[in-house]
Order: structure tokens, then sequence, then C-alpha cells
């Protein structure tokens, strides 16, 4: 693929380009879902082509194609090269990129066993046993599970030398039961709707034992009927699983993207509170809230060896002891805020797309407390799990999220299950509400893998670690 990728290369070189790439991605994904003991969506597609930009007197161009040959890659690169040239015509000013060597490298997602390798068979019978488990009690009316793979092998190759082969792995799962009775709906899902996918093969569904699981999810969406309402009023918070995951996610990573900080993202998905004169000095959260930026987190759905723009992935803090220390950023818009290297954040979701700022792997780092610890802490509070719904301003800033259930605490002690909580709060005053953070053998990952951005909008993937944290004085609600 090296060679063909030179094709373009060659032709941006000779006609002067200031910068070039070519990203080459050839892509399986396999899709599998059975509801209501019914096979229900069954994909196994390939896609395979090639995108190439162009930088040309401070302008950008991009254009992409499906025809692996050299006459398609040097029409496409003139093509690009055309639309830099109007791009750079009515640019009032001119892109720059920060300074990365080259690289001529390989790098691969690690993993136990290749998840397009297991039969087809047993991934449906697994599918079929937990449908069976979930759909024992006529109280569920709806049963969903699902799996997903996807196995990207990526050729990158630029004008400045570098020429990077990578081949990424997702694998996940998922399902979902749904209850009801005459007055009301309920749902819990496992491990929850935003998580379940990680940067592994087939192990990943091993791990997660989601056939075990399944009578428990049933019975707690049962359960969830019967519950009484969450109570409202200000309460202490234990936030766990893929809801602090989104947590982090909503509030901190898309409020710490570069180009969403910026402006660029304003028209269409906001912009952010979190603006470029609080770096290094605004109090995002408490001491103990440290937020590290990672693309080489292993098992990470954002873990690569480089980006999309040939840079070599990094780890840094974005928040540290409680303070704005960094954002996600490419090789344009780093040198904004003085930065002479990016943080490889810049990804495309296909060969046709361009690749822009995305959120990394974000984890939330552990702090030194026992679970149960954090619990016996709590004179009235609440412990949240799987996230229902979410809304939050255009500047990242207030939020509501609902959740599918909620644990009351009472004195230090779990009192009992309750349905329908929901929780608002303002981003900073949240964060530094955070007194206790759950010790690293809690910590975990948790994938989510339908992250959109941009016009026209693209999908990404990342992983959000953390360890369950408590928040004081929260605003509960119904």
């Amino acid at each position: 693929m090296f060679d063909l990728a030179r094709k373009a290369i060659e032709v941006l070189e000779f006609n002067k380009a200031e910068f070039g790439d070519i990203r080459i991605i050839d892509e399986r994904s396999q899709f599998l879902s059975v509801k209501n003991s019914n096979i229900g969506d069954m994909a196994d597609d390939i896609s395979m082509g090639f995108g190439i930009r162009v930088l040309y007197r401070g302008g950008w161009g991009f254009a992409s194609g499906k025809t692996l040959n050299a006459a398609c890659v040097k029409e496409t690169a003139l093509k690009a090269l055309e639309i830099a040239k109007a791009s750079a015509s009515v640019k009032k000013t001119k892109t720059k990129l920060a300074y990365e060597p080259a690289h001529k490298d390989y790098w691969q997602t690690p993993y136990l066993k290749d998840p397009f390798e297991i039969a087809l068979e047993k991934k449906l019978e697994m599918l079929f046993a937990i449908d069976k488990i979930l759909t024992a009690d006529k109280r569920i009316k709806n049963a969903y599970s699902r799996l997903k793979f996807i196995k990207t092998h990526k050729w990158y190759a630029s004008t400045e030398g570098s020429e990077i082969e990578q081949v990424l792995l997702y694998s996940g799962g998922f399902y979902r039961a749904v209850s009801a009775d005459n007055n009301q709906v309920q749902q819990r899902s496992f491990p929850g709707e935003h998580s379940g996918a990680l940067g592994m093969g087939w192990e990943v569904i091993e791990d997660l034992k989601m056939v075990e699981n399944a009578q428990r999810i049933r019975e707690e969406a049962v359960a969830l009927l019967s519950a009484p309402q969450c109570p409202s009023g200000e309460m202490d918070l234990i936030l766990m699983g893929d809801q602090l995951a989104l947590q982090i996610h909503e509030s901190v990573g898309h409020a710490t993207e570069l180009d969403r900080v910026l402006g660029y993202e304003e028209s269409y998905a906001g912009s952010s509170f979190a603006t470029t004169e609080k770096l290094g000095r605004f109090k995002y959260g408490s001491e103990i809230v440290n937020i590290v930026g990672d693309g080489t987190l292993p098992g990470g759905l954002a873990t690569q060896g480089y980006d999309d723009d040939g840079v070599r992935s990094k780890r840094w803090h974005v928040i540290k002891n409680g303070i704005l220390n960094g954002y996600a950023t490419n090789r344009e818009f780093c040198g904004r805020i003085g930065q002479t290297e990016s943080m490889s954040c810049n990804r495309a979701d296909s060969f046709s797309s361009i690749p822009i700022t995305r959120i990394p792997n974000l984890s939330l780092m552990p702090g030194n407390h026992e679970y149960l610890e954090m619990v016996e802490g709590v004179k009235n509070g609440i412990i949240l799990d799987s996230n229902k719904s979410w809304s939050i301003d255009q500047k990242r800033l207030n939020f509501q999220f609902g959740c599918e259930s909620g644990r009351l605490v009472k004195n230090g002690k779990i009192a009992g299950l309750v349905k329908n909580p929901v929780y608002q709060g303002i981003t900073p005053k949240f964060w530094n509400s955070c007194d206790a953070i759950a010790n690293h053998r809690h910590w975990k990952l948790y994938g989510v893998s339908n992250c959109g951005k941009g016009q026209p909008t693209q999908i990404s993937r990342m992983c959000h670690a953390s360890s369950p944290a408590r928040f004081r004085k929260v605003r509960i609600c119904m």
C-alpha cells in the first residue's frame, strides 16, 4: 500500500504543497443483534478507500476516493490541491502546523483472540442465551442484545517522510431489559448504555460475563417497577461505572477539546467555558481531581501508535491537582496556546472524513479510599450507575443526567433501591465538590463508542477509566 501512497506524495511534492498526507484504510465491521427472541440486525461489511489532505499557502484541501490505483490517487491528490488553493485564496489567517518528526513504524492493538475468527454460531448462541434469560419474566417487554467488532487497517504517509502502518481492533457487547406494568416503563442495561467496548479482542466479551449477569439485570429491571421514586433535595452522591465515565466525557472531555474552546464547534455543538486564559490557573475541581488524557492507555478505544496527523500518541494531565492543565490538541491548533507539539488528538472516522480534534482516552486517576469507606462516610446520599439520559448546555457548564436506578445511603449504609434518579450541577462546582475517589483496585475502563462531532457528523470512540467518586451536596431530583 505504501507504493500507492507514495504516488500521492509525489504529486503533492511536485506541485509544491506545504504539507500533504494520505490515509489508506481497509476496515471490516461485524454487527449482530437479537431482539425478543429473534435475530435483529446482522451485518458484516468491508470498506476500503483513501483520503488525501493538502496544505497549500495556509489553506486546507481534502478529497477522498475508493479506487485503489495510481490514476485515481493522482486525480484525487490534484483535486485536494485545487480545494486547498481555493481555501488559501479566501483564508484570513494561514494555517501553520506544529513540528513532528518523520516516523516509519508499525503499531497494532494488542489482543489475545481475533473476534473475526470466532464462529458466527458461537456469537449468536451467546446472544440467544442472554435473550432467553432476560425474557423469562413476562414483565420484561423488550429484550435487546448485541455484539460489535471493528478491525481497521490503516496506512499513513506524509510529505514529511512518515510511513506508518496500524491495525486497530474494537470489540464490544451490550444488552438491555425493558420492564413495564400498567403505568410505567423501566430499564436496566449491561454493562451500561455507553460502555461495554474496549480496544481488545474477543477476550473483552469473555471478561464481561454477559450471560452470567443476565439474570441479575432482569431482576433489577423488574424490581424497579415496585421501587419507590427517588427523593429530591441536596444529597451526597457517589458516581460509579459508565455514569462517571459519561460525566468525565461531557463535562471535561468536550469542554477541553481545543478546537471547541476556540469556537470551531460553536455553530453545531457549542463552545466551552474552559477558555484559554484559564489554562494553568483555573480551579476546575478539588485538589484530588486528576484527569489524564492518554493515547497509550492499554485497552483504550482511542489508543493507537499515532493519530491521523502522524503524531506519536501521548499522555498528559488535562486537570492536575484540580487545576486546568491542558487540552486535546492537534498540530494545527496547539500553537494557539503556545505549545510546540500536538497532544495527538486528530482523528477521522473513515477514509472519506477529514481528521478533527477528538477526545482522547480521558481518565479520572484513582484516589486512596476504599469503596465501602466512601459509603460509610455518607449520612444522606445516593449511589448512581448506568446512564439513562443526559443534557448539557452549549458551554459545557450546566448539566443534568438521569440514571437507570439509584441506591439510597442512610447513615453509612445502603438503604434500598429507588427509581428515576436525576442529578443536576454546574461543572466546576460539581468537580470541586469531589472529596473522595476510590483506590486503584476499583479503577476500570469504560468505553464510549458513539461520540458525535463535526459537520458532517463523525463518530469517534474513546475510553474513560475511573474509580467510584464521591461528591458532596449535589442537587437530586425526580
